[in-house]
C-alpha cells in the first residue's frame, strides 16, 4: 500500500524499530519463585497476576509468522479516524487508541521531541520492509510530562508543528555553580576484560542486596548543570547525520560529533581531546575494554546529497588518551562491507551486517576470523560484553530460523547454539551472560517495540531455559533487532532476573498524569517475582542498567520538576534517590528532548550524561536552541 507523503517539513517515515537509516545501510531482504505473588497494579495498570499463556516458560513448537499487521489508517501526518473502542484491559478503557508508535503520545511526551534523528517510524510488518528507503530523521515528542495522552488526532498535530532542533554551532555552555535554583543559573542555553559503560555492570550480580553496588546517595541529591554542548550544523544539502556513541571513564565522558569524537572533562565539560574522522560516525559499541577502549563503525568520507556513503571502516579508540589506535575494513567478495553494528568482548571487536561480518584484535586490528556465509545463512551482527553471541540467519524471508551462537571471540568457533522456532525474523541480544534474547514473534507485539517475547537461553548447553511473554501492550521495553542487535532500552538483566518497565497507564487518586513500573522476571522459571517499583503519580520509570545487585533507573518527570536517578535495592526493591535535576523551565526543555527510548543516557558516580544520536537541519531558522549533550551532576 503506498504511503502518503508525510507532513510539511518532516522527514519521510520507514518501516522497522530503529534510528532512520541512510540509504546506504539499507539493504534488500535477504535469503537467509522468589517471593509471593505480585500485588495488583495501580489503576489502568498492567494485570500483574494474570496465569502465563499456554505453554509458557516452555520451549515451544514451531510457528508459521503471522502476516504483516494492517495499516493503522492513511499514515502519519494525515488526521486519523477515530478507531473502535478496545476491549477492556490496559492503558485507557474506553478511549481512542493512540497512535502509531513514534509519534507523541501525550503533552510533550517524555518522548520529548525525539532528539534530531528520533524514530517516529512505522512498526514492523509494514509493507516494504527490506527495499531501499529515503533517508529519515527521527521524529520528536514535545516535552514536558505528565497529563493524560493525546488522541491520535491532536498527537499528529503537535507532531506536524513541532521544531525538531536549531543548530548551534561548536562550544560548550556552562552553568554557574552557584546553588540558587532559578533561569539564570541553571539555563540550558586492551586486556581481554570488558565492561559495560557507563560503569558498573549491566549484566551482573547475583543474590540479592546491594553487594558489590558502586553508586552512592550523596547528602545533597540536588544536582546542577555541569555542562551542555550545543547541537552541531550539518553539512551543506544533508538534513541529518548520525552522532551515535558515548562512553563515560573516570575523567572523561566522550561522545561523538560530526566526523569526530570528543573527549570531555566530565566535570567541567572543557574538551580533553578530539579523534578527527573523514566521515561521521554510524554506531558506537556500548562495551569497553578494562582500559577503556571502544569500538566504533565510521563513513570513509562525508555524506553528499548524491553520496550517502557506507558504513565500512571499524575502529578502535582510546577514551583516555583520545587516540585512534588502528581502522579496519573488511569485504564481502569484491565489495567493502557496509557494517550494521559492532561490539567488544575479550579481546575482539566483532562488526556485522547482512552483507557480512569480521572480528579483529583489539590490541593490534590483526583479522582473527570472518563469518561462514552461504546461500542460506549469514550473521546479522553481535553482541558483547561477558560473552560473544551471534545472531546467525538461515533460510528463506518468512521462513528463517535464527540461531542465536555462543561463540569464541578468538577463534568465531561456535560453542553453544539455541536454535529459535522457525518464522521469527529477527532478534535482539538483551544479555550475553546470562544470556536473554529478545524477539517479536509472528510480528504479534503491535507497537514497533520489537519484543513480543524473551527468551533464557542457557549459555553452557544452548537450551532454553524459559520463555517470558511480554506483551507490546504491557511493556515497554523496545530493542532495535533488525540493524542493532544489542541496542535495547527500557530493561535491564542482573541477579538472574530480567527487569523491565511496563508502559504508562493512569494514575492514581485525581491525579491526570501516567505512571509506570518495574517489574522482575525469574531468568529460571518465567515467573514474576512479586518486586515491583512504582515510579510514582506523574513519573515514568526506566531501567539503565545494574549496578551490583542493585537496578539503576531513570525517572522521567512532570512538566513541573526534573528528572531523577535512583538506585533499587535487588532484595527489597526499596528505592534510593541518588539524584534530582533542577525543576526551571529551560533545563527541564531540554532533559525532556532527551527521551531513555532514543537518547543515550549514562550514570556513574554522582554524573549524569544525555545525549542525542542525530543531528539535523530540520528546524533551522527557528528561536530554539538544540543540544547535543546535557550533563548533571550532584556536590
Amino acid at each position: 500500500m503506498t504511503q502518503p507523503p508525510p507532513p510539511p517539513n518532516q522527514p519521510p517515515q520507514q518501516p522497522g524499530f530503529g534510528p532512520p537509516q541512510d540509504p546506504s545501510q539499507q539493504q534488500p531482504a535477504q535469503s537467509s519463585q522468589q517471593q509471593q505473588q505480585p500485588p495488583s497494579a495501580p489503576a489502568g495498570g498492567p494485570d500483574l497476576n494474570k496465569a502465563p499463556e499456554p505453554g509458557y516458560g516452555y520451549p515451544q513448537a514451531p510457528q508459521p509468522s503471522a502476516p504483516p499487521a494492517a495499516p493503522q489508517g492513511p499514515g502519519y501526518g494525515y488526521p486519523q479516524q477515530q478507531q473502535q473502542q478496545p476491549a477492556a484491559g490496559y492503558g485507557y478503557p474506553g478511549q481512542a487508541q493512540p497512535g502509531p508508535y513514534g509519534q507523541p503520545q501525550q503533552p510533550g511526551a517524555y518522548g520529548q521531541p525525539q532528539q534530531p534523528g528520533a524514530y517516529g517510524q512505522p512498526g514492523y510488518g509494514q509493507p516494504g520492509y527490506g527495499y531501499p528507503q529515503p533517508a529519515t530523521m527521527p521524529m520528536q515528542p514535545q516535552p514536558g510530562g505528565g497529563g493524560k495522552k493525546f488522541n491520535s488526532q491532536i498527537a499528529i498535530i503537535v507532531s506536524a508543528v513541532v521544531a525538531i532542533a536549531l543548530i548551534v554551532g561548536g562550544g560548550v555552555w556552562y552553568a554557574s555553580s552557584s546553588g540558587k535554583d532559578d533561569d539564570s543559573k541553571n539555563t540550558a542555553g586492551g586486556d581481554g576484560k570488558n565492561k559495560t559503560n557507563g560503569g558498573g555492570g549491566g549484566e551482573n550480580g547475583s543474590g540479592s542486596g546491594s553487594s558489590g553496588a558502586q553508586e552512592k546517595a550523596p547528602a545533597d541529591t540536588g544536582s546542577k548543570v555541569l555542562f551542555q554542548v550545543p547541537a552541531p550544523k550539518t553539512p551543506k544539502d544533508v538534513t541529518s547525520i548520525s552522532t551515535a556513541g558515548s562512553w563515560l571513564t573516570d575523567t572523561v565522558y566522550a561522545k561523538s560529533g560530526i566526523a569526530e569524537v570528543v573527549g570531555y572533562d566530565r566535570a567541567k565539560g572543557t574538551k580533553k581531546w578530539t579523534i578527527d574522522l573523514p566521515g561521521p560516525v554510524c554506531e558506537g559499541s556500548g562495551r569497553t575494554t578494562e582500559d577503556n577502549k571502544t569500538a566504533i563503525i565510521f563513513k570513509p568520507d562525508m555524506p553528499t546529497k548524491g553520496d550517502p556513503q557506507s558504513c565500512t571502516q571499524v575502529a578502535v579508540i582510546d577514551l583516555e588518551t583520545g587516540k585512534e589506535v588502528w581502522t579496519k575494513t573488511a569485504q564481502s567478495g569484491t565489495m567493502p562491507i557496509s557494517f550494521n553494528n559492532v561490539t567488544v568482548s575479550g579481546g575482539t571487536v566483532a562488526a556485522g551486517s547482512t552483507s557480512g561480518g569480521a572480528a579483529w584484535d583489539v590490541a593490534t586490528g590483526k583479522q582473527l576470523w570472518a563469518p561462514k556465509t552461504s546461500d542460506s545463512c549469514y550473521d546479522s551482527g553481535y553482541a558483547g560484553g561477558a560473552k560473544l553471541v551471534a545472531v546467525r540467519k538461515c533460510g528463506e524471508y518468512e521462513a528463517r530460523q535464527l540461531h542465536i551462537q555462543n561463540i569464541d571471540p578468538k577463534t568465531g568457533k561456535v560453542i553453544t547454539e539455541y536454535k529459535m522456532d522457525e518464522g521469527i525474523e529477527y532478534a535482539a541480544v538483551v544479555s550475553t551472560d546470562p544470556l536473554v534474547v529478545a524477539a517479536d514473534v509472528g510480528d504479534s507485539a503491535g507497537d514497533g517495540s520489537g519484543i513480543s517475547d524473551f527468551f533464557s537461553v542457557d549459555n553452557k548447553t544452548g537450551k532454553l531455559r524459559t520463555r517470558i511473554s511480554a506483551p507490546g501492550e504491557d511493556f515497554a521495553a523496545r530493542c532495535d533487532a533488525i540493524y542493532k542487535i544489542e541496542k535495547c532500552s527500557g530493561l535491564a538483566v542482573g541477579n538472574d532476573r530480567l527487569y523491565i518497565a511496563t508502559e504508562e497507564h493512569d494514575g492514581s487518586g485525581e491525579s491526570y498524569g501516567q505512571t509506570n513500573e518495574i517489574v522482575a522476571f525469574d531468568l529460571a522459571t518465567g515467573k514474576q517475582t512479586g518486586q515491583r517499583a512504582d515510579a510514582g503519580d506523574d513519573y515514568e520509570i526506566y531501567p539503565l542498567r545494574m549496578d551490583g545487585n542493585n537496578v539503576l533507573a531513570y525517572k522521567r518527570p512532570p512538566y513541573d520538576k526534573g528528572g531523577q536517578i535512583v538506585s533499587i535495592d535487588g532484595g527489597t526493591f526499596k528505592q534510593t534517590t541518588l539524584m534530582e535535576n533542577p525543576a526551571t523551565e529551560n533545563v527541564r526543555d531540554v532533559e525532556a528532548r532527551m527521551s531513555p527510548d532514543y537518547a543515550e543516557i549514562l550514570f556513574s558516580k554522582g554524573g549524569l550524561y544525555m545525549s542525542s544520536v542525530y543531528a539535523s537541519d530540520f528546524s533551522a531558522g527557528t528561536d530554539r536552541k538544540e543540544y547535543l549533550v546535557i550533563a548533571f551532576g550532584t556536590s
